[in-house]
């Protein structure tokens, strides 16, 4: 058995924790505060590229305010202007404005110390070039030209669609993935710990009626989250520059309206780009967004109130979730949590807090994802309700047992190697894993202490805490008409808006739906070659490192170790492979290496190694539970003979 096996349960995904058109609306009508014109200055960009310019305002536009709300929501997040930061910049509107916000922000920090030339310290704006159309490369370098002009430092990201451009209906979602990723290397590469973006109110609005169209519950309909963490999925393999921090992102700018932010951009006498496939209807986002521009500034305001009391009940459930993790949860080197049972029933708690826990843990495990509803919710409830535990069960992809020894006082939770999820490995070249260490400044982890002080401090008591007996989109609306958050009339356009949507989802589900099978279908296990790295499972990775120094100091040859495969595959452990250990460990020095090759003096030593390994091998498995055996990643040969298992 060769030790050539590296492994993490590293998350690929982000965690707080551990991260239409309308014709039956109420309309008023909207007078237009900005206008599209070409700009022939020297600095502009080229023909096929344009940029918009605010009319001016009749009504007198108070920056300080803004300015102030800008600097309360960034202490908020626990963050100093000292600090450094990173901004995520379209040249949109949004993007402009939090420029001009921020770059006063620190600014106005160092006025005492004389007037400043040249770029602001500490701040640096990131570019996203997704190559999409022909004149992003040009529009980029405008923004760029535009924004260090206001004194701040900034780069360029390019994406490389190696597989080609995305497909029509996923492309807003591949552009989103690719685009978090580079700012995500961007931060990485400078060892900046902070990354703002421009999100705003309306984007919030726009997300609810999403969500809403989804039957997303009380917690989806909080929307976006003020900060959250940015995780990369190649961290822990830079060891002790690594950090369990990850980058903090902050939406600064969820209190400020689209409005806002042209006012920002008029004060400023500043320009911006305008994406045009902003305006698609192909999009579910533009569709929603053109119906709330034809509501009413009541329904808007109402909607703002809702969404805002969503949040308080998001932020309660949270901290309760955080204290049923630090409280009842344990998460083991090798991929499987236990949970206690005990402590969880002691703590009395509410079924939205035990959902979202168990949610939370399952995510984890799967990595996978995707939201606990409906029956599996109940069954899941059910379940950890009973004490003690005596039976198993499989939920969104992890398996739910009794830990041995516990007596059903504790759940082991591990994935299910059976889920719909293929259970296959991607390969990654070594040098895909950035080409700079990801140190992050260890001052963010005293600004994420910070701002959660201050969002724990500002949690409601229990009883100012509403929707937690929810259990539908539809329940949080009656509920938020009866404590008079929403009137009649917003209830309804709210049930209209979420019905047009819904349907177009609905209609496009079954091709996504097929879509998908085809995928997991045509799905082919590729191969382990040394020196590559593998994601295996959506959890682990994996890498063949072959110790020289067995095949040396030690005289064991590789062809024992190895066989005659030069290329090896990854997959989960099965009873079969227990059974071959256990057969293994108890061989005599009469069996040979090799069946094609002449036994030879040191072949013993050899067999020597292999029986000791298997030894080990069942000595290190037999203290995980055999369900979350089956989980685990091992490497076998062409022949699927078992050659190394995850060691700690």
């Amino acid at each position: 058995m060769a030790r050539s096996l590296i492994w993490s349960s590293q998350s690929i995904t982000s965690s707080s924790f551990l991260t239409t058109s309308i014709s039956r609306v109420s309309k008023t009508k909207n007078v237009n505060f900005f206008d599209f014109q070409y700009l022939n200055s020297p600095r502009s960009a080229p023909s096929d590229c344009f940029w918009c310019k605010c009319f001016t305002h009749s009504e007198p536009i108070d920056m300080s305010s803004y300015m102030d709300k800008f600097s309360k929501r960034m202490a908020m997040a626990g963050l100093k202007p000292h600090h450094r930061i990173a901004l995520g910049v379209s040249g949109g509107p949004d993007s402009i404005a939090m420029c001009l916000l921020a770059a006063n922000w620190k600014a106005n920090s160092t006025a005492s110390s004389g007037e400043r030339r040249g770029f602001i310290d500490g701040i640096l704006a990131v570019i996203v070039d997704h190559g999409l159309r022909g004149e992003s490369e040009d529009e980029a370098n405008c923004v760029s030209t535009r924004v260090s002009e206001m004194g701040i430092r900034c780069e360029i990201a390019r994406c490389e669609w190696l597989d080609g451009r995305p497909k029509k209906g996923h492309l807003q979602e591949a552009a989103r993935e690719r685009r978090y990723q580079l700012l995500q290397n961007v931060c990485l590469k400078h060892h900046i710990g902070v990354l703002l973006i421009a999100h705003h109110a309306d984007d919030q609005a726009e997300l609810f009626i999403l969500r809403l169209s989804r039957n997303s519950g009380v917690y989806g309909l909080a929307c976006m989250a003020f900060t959250s963490q940015l995780f990369s999925m190649y961290a822990h393999l830079h060891g002790e520059h690594s950090n369990s921090c990850g980058i903090l992102l902050v939406r600064p700018l969820l209190d400020f309206s689209k409005q806002d932010l042209y006012k920002i951009c008029q004060e400023g006498h500043q320009e911006w780009v305008e994406d045009p496939t902003n305006r698609s209807p192909l999009y579910a986002r533009n569709r929603i967004r053109m119906s709330l521009n034809n509501l009413s500034g009541i329904f808007k305001n109402e909607l703002q109130a809702l969404i805002s009391t969503c949040r308080k009940t998001r932020s309660y459930v949270d901290r309760k979730c955080r204290d049923l993790i630090d409280q009842t949860l344990t998460i083991t080197d090798l991929g499987y949590a236990v949970i206690d049972l005990e402590m969880l029933n002691q703590s009395n708690i509410e079924a939205i807090c035990l959902s979202k826990f168990m949610t939370l843990v399952l995510q984890f495990i799967s990595q996978r994802n995707r939201p606990v509803r409906g029956s599996t919710s109940k069954l899941l409830l059910d379940y950890i309700r009973t004490l003690p535990c005596k039976i198993s069960i499989t939920a969104a992809g992890c398996y739910l047992s009794p830990a041995p020894g516990s007596k059903g006082t504790k759940v082991v939770v591990c994935c299910s190697v059976n889920s719909l999820q293929p259970s296959g490995m991607k390969i990654f070249p070594k040098n895909a894993f950035g080409k700079w260490n990801h140190y992050i400044p260890s001052e963010v982890e005293q600004i994420i202490k910070d701002g959660k002080s201050y969002s724990d401090y500002t949690i409601p008591n229990p009883s100012a805490v509403y929707f937690l007996d929810t259990t539908s989109c539809e329940s949080v609306l009656i509920e938020a008409k009866k404590l008079n958050i929403i009137n009649k009339l917003t209830h309804e356009n709210l049930l209209l808006l979420q019905k047009v949507e819904r349907e177009r989802f609905l209609s496009k589900s079954e091709v996504s739906f097929e879509s998908k099978l085809k995928n997991v279908e045509e799905h082919v296990n590729e191969s382990l070659q040394p020196g590559k790295i593998c994601y295996f499972m959506n959890r682990f990775f994996v890498t063949w490192i072959l110790d020289e120094k067995i095949c040396g100091e030690s005289q064991h040859c590789r062809r024992c170790l190895v066989g005659n495969d030069s290329i090896l595959e990854v997959k989960h452990m099965v009873d079969a492979d227990w059974l071959y250990l256990a057969k293994l460990s108890k061989s005599e020095r009469v069996l040979c290496c090799s069946k094609t090759e002449e036994v030879k003096e040191d072949t013993n030593v050899c067999l020597d190694y292999m029986i000791l390994s298997a030894q080990r091998a069942l000595s290190l498995l037999k203290a995980i539970p055999v369900a979350a055996r089956r989980g685990l990643p091992v490497i076998v040969d062409s022949q699927g003979h078992l050659l190394s298992i995850p060691v700690r």
